[in-house]
């Protein structure tokens, strides 16, 4: 990109003071820096399967009609170099997506990148455009927005979060991933380090941060953090430019977090990585059964009181309040009809790993109902499937996969 022209020369009429300059920033450093591959991607992520994100918040889906997938409106709002993107058109074949970045770097890789995976192919149209995510207005609306890692480096996060409302269809569900104060601690010391310096956010900057890693004492603990959790993941410049020098950067906890949500205008849907949200993961005995006694938002407050490593919040947004469907009736969950996860590693097996790639060992009945639901008809009810399992066997095994997320029930 001409760094000399103004924002509004190049199309983009950004209302964002932090824009030109973060887009500079990824022209230099295209983020993030995973190579390029011919192919698929590799694996899975169920937060980029419309499928599995939507049977998690609504406890089911709707119908296929025909059998046919499932016509999803999806928009990728800062693609950045293509692998949400990649992934969320081999997640959700036969869909119309739309990806979207300010950085003409970044797009350069994106389409690199989506052209050698094949990413159209899988896809009903596949759109990649330069513009800011506050400039939206022409794109319509969608079923599934996700915006990773974009909202934070807004001057303001406000306005980018209305923006992406505003092209939420009525039942559409937006995943979020926003940077936490708390597992930043180290990061931002960094980062005002190296202001004081004067490093820059150009390659001479991304020299002397590595430098300053390399001259800190072996047991300083700014070293010692970056060396044991943060080396692996910016071993590639771009990544290292992104944690350490970028231009605009907000972090929050989770009383600005829901505060946010609310001057939006939206409603909290859940996390996507709900275990990281269970007491549970850090407390036992006592200490977690008073724990579990307070209310959802209160056990929360806890883990993020508890854990300081936690350093980003990954959740879903939605226009209206959404009560997801228990199936608590016997009744209503005989006579619905279902499907599989298809974010699932080891198909068809008693020994899988399941949507957050965890290891699941699941029973050779629970194995036989799931297959049963593949090969019967579209839509044919669980309490009709032929199996030689009596309704109360089906109903508690159909319980079971639900609650493993490997059986995705149908609303009718």
């Amino acid at each position: 990109m001409d760094q000399d022209k103004a924002p509004s020369e190049l199309g983009q009429a950004p209302r964002d003071a932090a824009t030109p300059a973060v887009s500079a920033f990824y022209d230099r450093f295209p983020y993030p820096g995973d190579p390029l591959q011919d192919g698929p991607p590799p694996g899975y992520n169920w937060r980029w399967c419309v499928d599995s994100v939507v049977a998690a918040v609504r406890g089911g889906l709707p119908p296929r009609p025909g059998g046919t997938p499932r016509s999803w409106r999806i928009l990728d709002a800062g693609c950045g170099t293509g692998v949400s993107t990649d992934y969320l058109c081999h997640l959700n074949p036969g869909a119309d997506v739309v990806a979207v970045d300010i950085s003409s770097g970044a797009l350069d890789v994106a389409t690199e990148r989506l052209r050698r995976s094949g990413a159209a192919g899988h896809v009903h149209s596949l759109e990649v455009k330069q513009c800011s995510l506050l400039n939206l207005e022409e794109t319509g609306r969608f079923d599934y927005i996700n915006s990773v890692g974009v909202l934070h480096h807004l001057d303001r996060p406000e306005l980018g979060l209305q923006a992406l409302a505003q092209r939420l269809a009525p039942k559409g569900l937006l995943h979020l991933f926003l940077y936490a104060d708390g597992g930043r601690w180290e990061i931002h010391r960094i980062q005002k380090a190296l202001g004081f310096l004067q490093a820059g956010t150009s390659g001479e900057g991304l020299r002397l941060g590595r430098s300053l890693f390399n001259d800190l004492p072996a047991n300083n603990r700014l070293r010692r953090h970056h060396e044991n959790r943060w080396a692996l993941d910016t071993a590639a410049d771009s990544n290292f430019a992104d944690m350490y020098l970028h231009p605009q950067e907000t972090s929050y906890d989770l009383n600005r977090l829901f505060a946010l949500v609310q001057q939006c205008g939206l409603h909290f849907c859940g996390f996507s990585n709900p275990a990281q949200w269970d007491p549970a993961r850090l407390l036992q005995g006592e200490l977690l059964e008073r724990a579990q006694a307070l209310p959802e938002r209160q056990q929360w407050d806890l883990v993020e009181t508890l854990d300081p490593d936690i350093s980003h919040f990954e959740f879903f947004l939605s226009q209206e309040p959404i009560t997801p469907r228990q199936w608590s009736k016997d009744e209503e969950l005989l006579a619905a009809g279902g499907e599989r996860n298809r974010c699932l590693w080891g198909w068809p097996s008693t020994a899988l790993l399941g949507p957050d790639l965890e290891p699941l060992d699941i029973e050779p009945g629970d194995l036989a109902l799931l297959q049963a639901l593949e090969g019967a008809p579209e839509g044919m009810a669980l309490g009709s499937l032929p199996l030689a399992l009596d309704q109360q066997e089906r109903l508690l095994r159909a319980r079971r996969l639900i609650a493993l997320r490997l059986l995705q029930p149908l609303v009718r």
